[in-house]
């Protein structure tokens, strides 16, 4: 998530569009998120043993649905969200593998982030502008550092934290809803000063 929220300044910065005219940064920029966001956290989730035997061909819709995601043309809205659930795969199997919930929660979950990807809801983008992208970012911080202790193991009890940290999520799900639900626009643009 680190690089995936620097990359673009990076290379705006050593201005790779002058430089190596010929090369899509985006199309990159969408490989390394597809294997970031998706292709290796599903493989953590198998390799961890989440689901076993055939169970784990469960695993095989978050891929397809998360190739979809990344290959619809209007996967960001104009007014500056995602469209559908977006392949946070990532954060699905930190708290799959570190929570170990019983397997029937596990698979309802994947399927439900699955489906999700398909309804057009729409979702915060933390570095793009508006009220609840900001404010989604903001949320986003102490949540991160939680997650990274947590994943260090210098806390005493990390499903406990892993369990805690499970707010933030929970609020970027109803966050979404809540844009998807005022309607066209999402939020009133004139707080966004």
């Amino acid at each position: 998530m680190v690089i995936d929220s620097t990359d673009g300044v990076l290379a705006r910065r050593l201005r790779v569009r002058q430089v190596l005219p010929g090369f899509d940064g985006r199309r990159l920029d969408d490989i390394i998120d597809f294997h970031t966001y998706t292709s290796l956290p599903l493989l953590l989730v198998w390799r961890a043993g989440v689901f076993s035997g055939a169970e784990a061909l469960v695993l095989l819709l978050p891929l397809a649905a998360s190739a979809f995601g990344f290959s619809r043309a209007d996967a960001k809205t104009d007014d500056g969200y995602f469209l559908g659930f977006p392949s946070y795969w990532n954060v699905v199997a930190f708290y799959l593998v570190l929570l170990a919930p019983p397997v029937w929660l596990s698979g309802a979950l994947v399927v439900g982030f699955v489906v999700l990807t398909f309804v057009p809801a729409k979702y915060p983008y933390p570095s793009r502008p508006g009220t609840v992208n900001r404010l989604t970012l903001v949320l986003g911080i102490p949540w991160a550092l939680v997650v990274t202790v947590t994943l260090v193991g210098i806390v005493p009890d990390p499903p406990a934290w892993a369990l805690a940290s499970v707010a933030y999520p929970v609020y970027y799900m109803v966050a979404g809803w809540w844009v998807t639900l005022r309607g066209p626009g999402g939020e009133d643009r004139r707080a966004e000063g």
